[in-house]
């Protein structure tokens, strides 16, 4: 089968411009591209394009076809298998941003930094003002974040132009290839320090302990983080410095339980109080309140304060306070108590074994073993 005109591939006029020639590249290497077409025939076409464009944007192998087409006597000047692979950058460029041709000295925003603090339960409930310290890259004073010794300064790489960047060309079966790498003369900075500044060594920044002030907002837990905007690492080369990021870890209460916004705790009850009901002050965030317990209560019943949690960070109100109740069983009574408890045990019909006969839990170990027999 005959090639197609070249000018034709492109879909461009013989007069087109570099600039224009490129262009249409671009555009039906990135349609016809195997990565992203899934057609049958999308990989010749493929093919077909990057041929036309090795031949038309090369302005030796140009004139060659324009004076001779397909029957140029010297042949090979096609992309084919045996052409000049430095058309595939530009597909890298448009597949993966253009990051191989980055340039070295644009300013870059600095890094983000991470701050982990610890605070008492109090303090997440209700917020706090702090200063806290970071060890961060500053610029170094002496040179001023240029690297050089005094009365010196930065110069252009010799060995990639300040590109940043090298091309290593390698014969290969398939034809010439162009690896692009980065410069490791400059470090793909594009500039080479001869004298070196001694208070950083060449880097332009050291590293400092910065104290910055931040407001804890209340309400926050453990896992969750505020931005301070601005207080992470410098910029490079002029660009925005990146921002501090302070993730916060919430120390246990003794009483207190918290889940989101609301808190639980537990609170005891003697039988006297369970039993014929009482007014009891139980502790809040913001101090004591009054209870009532219904009589008749028992253990485990739960009781909620509404608006007694803890306040929601984002603002939107503030969560509950949940109780529940114990009925404590004194351990050690005396004769009165125990005489006014089995008087009160005969009253509600219930048999109150005697001392001085077999102590009831006997009888229940007995029991156990009887039928376990």
């Amino acid at each position: 089968m005959s090639k197609r005109d070249f000018y034709d591939v492109l879909g461009v006029d013989k007069g087109a411009s570099e600039a224009e020639i490129k262009k249409a590249y671009r555009k039906l290497a990135r349609q016809y591209h195997p990565d992203v077409n899934k057609e049958a025939n999308a990989e010749e076409k493929f093919k077909e394009v990057k041929e036309a464009y090795d031949t038309l944007s090369d302005s030796q192998k140009r004139a060659h076809y324009d004076q001779f087409g397909h029957t140029d006597p010297n042949q090979g000047f096609g992309g084919g298998a045996g052409g000049d692979f430095n058309g595939f950058s530009d597909i890298f460029d448009m597949f993966f941003g253009g990051g191989g041709r980055r340039d070295p000295n644009a300013p870059r925003q600095g890094a983000d930094l991470q701050y982990t603090m610890t605070l008492e339960f109090k303090e997440a409930v209700f917020g706090k003002e702090t200063d806290i310290e970071i060890p961060r890259e500053e610029t170094c004073d002496t040179c001023h974040g240029s690297g050089a010794k005094a009365g010196t300064s930065p110069e252009t790489c010799s060995h990639c132009g300040g590109s940043g960047q090298l091309n290593i060309e390698q014969n290969t079966p398939f034809g010439r290839v162009v690896n692009r790498r980065v410069c490791n003369h400059c470090s793909g900075t594009g500039k080479q320090i001869k004298h070196k500044c001694r208070s950083c060594g060449g880097q332009g920044k050291v590293k400092k302990r910065k104290k910055i002030h931040i407001k804890i907002p209340a309400g926050v837990d453990t896992g969750q983080q505020i931005r301070v905007s601005g207080q992470g690492e410098r910029g490079v080369n002029g660009g925005p410095p990146g921002d501090l990021f302070v993730v916060f870890n919430v120390k246990s209460h003794e009483f207190f339980k918290r889940d989101g916004d609301d808190i639980f705790c537990e609170m005891p009850l003697t039988f006297v109080q369970s039993a014929l009901g009482d007014e009891i002050e139980v502790p809040t965030l913001n101090g004591k309140v009054k209870l009532k317990i219904p009589a008749g209560t028992q253990t485990g019943t739960h009781f909620r304060l509404r608006g007694k949690g803890v306040p929601n960070v984002r603002g939107m109100g503030q969560g509950d306070q949940h109780i529940q109740v114990r009925v404590i069983t004194p351990k050690k009574l005396s004769e009165k108590q125990k005489e006014l408890l089995r008087e009160f045990a005969e009253v509600s019909g219930n048999e109150v074994p005697d001392e001085q006969n077999e102590n009831f839990f006997e009888k229940v170990k007995r029991a156990f073993k009887s039928f376990g027999d």
